[in-house]
C-alpha cells in the first residue's frame, strides 16, 4: 500500500547517514585505491554507489558484526580500482572489457580476522532477506566479494559467481 511504502521511505537513511555510519568503521581510504585517495581524499566517497554503502553498513553493523579490512598497507586494488590500477590497466592493454563492480564503485573485496571468507558468505545466504538490495557474493575465493551489481535472470536476493 502506499502508506507503508511511505512509512518503509521515512525509515530509509539517507546517503550522508550512510557515510557518517559508515566512518565509525571505515576510513576511505580503505575502500577506494591509493590513486583516488591521493586525488580526492575524504571527497571519495562520491565514487561508492549508495547501495553498496548501504550494503557494506548492513553487513558491517548489523550481519557480520566483525572487523572488516578492504585495502591495507600491502593489498591495494580490493576496493575502488581506477584506470590506473595495475589489474584494469593489465585488461585495458589486452583489449579485454573490465567491467567488474570494483571499477564503479558497486563492490569491493574483505577479510576479517574474526570469521573467515566462508562463514562471511554463509551468513550473507542465510539472512539474504534482510540485506538491503540483491547482491552478488564470489564463491571458492579466500577473501569476502560482494558488490550490488543485479544481474535480473532471478529474483534470488544472493547470486554466486566464480571470479
Amino acid at each position: 500500500s502506499t502508506l507503508t511504502q511511505l512509512q518503509h521511505n521515512t525509515n530509509m537513511k539517507t546517503r550522508t547517514q550512510i557515510i557518517a555510519e559508515l566512518k565509525r568503521y571505515f576510513n576511505v581510504k580503505e575502500l577506494v585505491c591509493n590513486h583516488v585517495f591521493a586525488k580526492h581524499g575524504d571527497k571519495s566517497w562520491m565514487f561508492l554507489s549508495t547501495p553498496y554503502l548501504e550494503t557494506l553498513l548492513f553487513l558491517r553493523q548489523d550481519l557480520l558484526k566483525v572487523p572488516m579490512v578492504c585495502n591495507t598497507n600491502t593489498l591495494k586494488q580490493r576496493g575502488l580500482r581506477c584506470n590506473l590500477c595495475q589489474i584494469v590497466k593489465d585488461k585495458s592493454a589486452i583489449n579485454v572489457l573490465y567491467l567488474s563492480a570494483h571499477v564503479t564503485g558497486s563492490g569491493g573485496d574483505f577479510s576479517s580476522s574474526q570469521m573467515s571468507a566462508e562463514q562471511m558468505r554463509q551468513l550473507i545466504k542465510a539472512h539474504a532477506d534482510e540485506l538491503p538490495c540483491p547482491v552478488r557474493i564470489e564463491r571458492d575465493v579466500n577473501w569476502l566479494h560482494i558488490d550490488v551489481y543485479d544481474n535480473m535472470s532471478t529474483d534470488a536476493k544472493v547470486v554466486e559467481f566464480n571470479g
